[in-house]
């Protein structure tokens, strides 16, 4: 009876020191694949910056040009003239970077404490943690406005970024981070009459920078685009974030496409220098866990 011929995958997994390597036909054709998927997601941001630069009488155009005859910066300086476009920026920079700040500190700290410090009902605190995060944020919306309304802090600072200092997931993060380390390193340190704090501070954070790195990162783009807290939470336009204002810039002036793709740029500027700021920390953080120590 003629042996059966093992699949790839099986003859990776039962040989993974000899992987199996794709043809080169085959390699051709898939990062081909590739290349076309990555420029068609580009697509939606070419067409942003484009359309910032075209004047407003030609941006309803049609059919419209691939790159503007007659660029032009009036869109930009429109938006920029806005008396609270300023305003709105700071409002998004304050609580994206509070916001980023804590929860990377709060996260890593817990991490630590469900990844390396044994205590009753660990196993249990932590299902009920993963639990939350499969709740979607909309199902407690109401009573954290319900909350901030009876503590007096809607329209202010506190009442928009206190109900987002906690952070499931950035815990559950982290600890799959801080799970990887040796404990080794922690009981020698421990010998040595390190507390806790000392061991978690001068042992563990300088070895999960990355996974800190990478929290960060996904923290303040989330933060940055969160819109439908800063619109529950605030009332004056002084107290509005950038995106709930761009929004109401769009009501005022539906049909100024330039003006809108124009504040669009502006708004993603940030968060396109902190992704190639921190790009290697987010490559490393999205392999956690894929290789095992």
């Amino acid at each position: 009876m003629a042996t059966r011929r093992p699949s790839l995958f099986r003859r990776a997994v039962i040989d993974p020191d000899h992987p199996v390597k794709p043809s080169s036909a085959g390699a051709v054709l898939f990062i081909g694949i590739l290349s076309v998927l990555g420029l068609m997601t580009l697509v939606p941001l070419y067409w942003m910056v484009v359309t910032a630069f075209t004047p407003p009488t030609l941006a309803v155009r049609f059919p419209p040009e691939l790159w503007p005859s007659s660029p032009t910066l009036r869109n930009f300086a429109a938006v920029l003239s806005r008396p609270m476009f300023v305003q709105w920026v700071i409002n998004s920079t304050i609580m994206a970077v509070v916001v980023t700040v804590f929860t990377v500190l709060t996260a890593s700290m817990a991490g630590y404490a469900f990844a390396k410090i044994p205590f009753a009902g660990s196993k249990w605190l932590f299902w009920v943690l993963i639990i939350s995060v499969m709740l979607p944020f909309e199902t407690i919306l109401v009573p954290l406005f319900i909350l901030i309304t009876r503590m007096g802090l809607v329209d202010t600072y506190a009442g928009l970024i206190l109900p987002l200092l906690a952070s499931p997931f950035g815990v559950f993060l982290m600890k799959q981070f801080i799970q990887t380390l040796p404990s080794e390193l922690m009981d020698s340190a421990r010998v040595d009459g390190a507390n806790e704090w000392q061991i978690f501070w001068h042992v563990v954070t300088p070895l999960v920078t990355s996974g800190m790195a990478f929290l960060g990162i996904i923290t303040f783009v989330a933060q940055w685009n969160l819109f439908l807290w800063p619109l529950v939470a605030t009332r004056s336009s002084g107290m509005r974030t950038l995106q709930v204002g761009l929004v109401l810039m769009r009501e005022e002036e539906p049909m100024y496409f330039g003006l809108h793709m124009a504040s669009a740029t502006l708004a993603a500027i940030p968060i396109i220098i902190v992704f190639f700021a921190f790009q290697r920390y987010f490559l490393r953080g999205i392999t956690v866990g894929a290789v095992k120590g």
